[in-house]
């Protein structure tokens, strides 16, 4: 029987062609779903058999652990450099999509927190 091994939605695709390598390298045989023409399906990647989970997971979680280490060195790296992105260049580039993300935020943390002090 199938098992998920893990989803992708918001993966990045180099990522996902990394995995994709790490599994075909050691013979573990995977297919994927995709989220479908609207987005609403849930992406991933599934073993066809589960009792290579283990196995799989095991992989899986030592090449996101080196992950993790590989991209925070390279932004510790280009933040020393002084070259990582920040809000303002945010900003400049994207001035909408900031300024109405800002907006969509501010609104959820006033109606979130909002019938705390409006009275009874």
């Amino acid at each position: 029987m199938s098992k998920l091994l893990i989803k992708l939605r918001y993966a990045p695709d180099d990522e996902i062609e990394e995995i994709r390598s790490l599994l075909q390298e050691h013979r573990i045989d995977f297919y994927e779903t995709q989220a479908g023409p609207w987005g609403i399906s849930a992406p991933g990647i599934w073993l066809n058999d589960e009792r290579e989970y283990d196995r799989a997971k095991a992989l899986l979680d030592d090449y996101q652990k080196n992950r993790f280490r590989e991209k925070r060195a390279e932004y510790e790296r280009l933040r020393r450099a002084g070259q990582h992105r920040t809000f303002l260049q945010n900003l400049l580039e994207k001035p909408v999509q900031v300024v109405l993300y800002t907006l969509v935020a501010g609104l959820i943390l006033y109606l979130s927190i909002s019938p705390f002090f409006l009275g009874d």
